[in-house]
């Protein structure tokens, strides 16, 4: 199922994330600390006319990992070779790519935890000492060879952090976190990119979308085309908050950002479990999606805006799921959710 809400990237955000991506820092909105660490690295490695230190970005998707990664290229004034773990599928191609980098590049690796192991073992002299080992020949005839390396700057990203091997999370010098976006940075974003989109958005309008998008830049942006596509037909082309809520009423998302497949896996929580304890397997059987998907897409908003709990014995829907959907609420027993 296709849901606008999804912050997983989707083949139709490709020329949307790349007309509306900030280029530099003064044109990026929010994640203050992140941004403010980074100016200060970055600001030292020119002094000192070396290569960034290995940068870590981790994160719930559709924060602007990506986008961090174009803009710590151009703020270095270097260029930046993109890809991600699951297309790295044998060492050599890793190889092939590092050896074609220049002086001070950057390489950004997406998805970098899904890095195949024997690939993740290139990386280690690769970003240690600027070096990879390759095999020569087969065989008793084998024999290794040592090729230098120009020195660049590694920048992975993740929305799981947790599944990084211990040995390459350490060689990162930099480690940072992207928090979910409060509703004014969203605000501030939907009215750049109307800007960029040639819409006119209200005020009012741009609050409205802003806290209906989940705190993710990447949902804004996407609600906001679905939106103006609305006000393009049904109006005079502007969003006012009456268009904005009827085109956000159209696509089915609430006023906290949730949309039905959300309400069905609360409802099935709380219609066939009593509202839990209950398992993530029982719960993706019962709502029809994959455990993964229920786990790493629906499940973090959800747990984010207090609507499900996470105890020893599984998930249990809040008090404040239960009167979001209107339903009666008995508060549990704190034993019954304990081993």
């Amino acid at each position: 199922m296709r849901r606008i809400v999804t912050p997983e990237f989707k083949t139709h955000d490709e020329f949307t994330e790349k007309s509306l991506r900030p280029q530099i820092f003064k044109e990026y909105i929010g994640q203050k600390k992140t941004v403010d660490q980074l100016k200060i690295f970055i600001e030292a490695a020119k002094m000192r006319d070396e290569q960034l230190d290995h940068v870590l970005l981790y994160g719930p998707p559709g924060l602007g990992k990506t986008t961090l990664s174009h803009i710590i290229a151009n703020e270095m004034n270097v260029n930046v070779k993109i890809t991600s773990g699951p297309a790295i599928e044998r060492p050599g191609d890793l190889a092939a790519i590092l050896t074609n980098l220049k002086e001070n590049d950057i390489l950004f690796i997406d998805e970098i935890h899904r890095l195949n192991r024997t690939v993740e073992e290139i990386l280690y002299p690769a970003m240690e000492d600027y070096a990879i080992d390759i095999v020569v020949g087969k065989g008793p005839g084998a024999r290794s060879v040592r090729l230098d390396l120009p020195k660049f700057t590694l920048i992975g990203a993740t929305t799981r952090v947790g599944n990084l091997s211990s040995p390459l999370r350490d060689r990162f010098g930099v480690l940072l976190k992207l928090e979910l976006y409060d509703n004014e940075s969203l605000r501030e974003i939907v009215h750049r990119s109307s800007e960029i989109l040639d819409v006119s958005v209200h005020d009012n309008a741009a609050i409205e979308i802003a806290r209906r998008s989940r705190g993710t830049p990447r949902i804004v942006n996407r609600i906001l085309k679905r939106v103006r596509d609305y006000a393009q037909v049904f109006s005079d082309g502007s969003i006012s908050i009456e268009i904005a809520r009827k085109a956000l009423n159209m696509l089915e998302i609430d006023e906290l950002g949730l949309d039905q497949v959300d309400i069905k896996i609360l409802s099935t929580i709380i219609e066939n479990y009593s509202g839990g304890p209950v398992g993530l397997d029982a719960i993706a059987a019962s709502s029809g999606e994959e455990k993964s998907t229920v786990e790493d897409v629906y499940e973090p908003y959800l747990l984010q805006i207090g609507f499900l709990n996470r105890t020893p014995r599984g998930r249990v829907v809040t008090q404040r799921g239960y009167e979001h959907l209107g339903k009666s609420y008995v508060e549990k027993n704190m034993f019954d959710l304990m081993e």
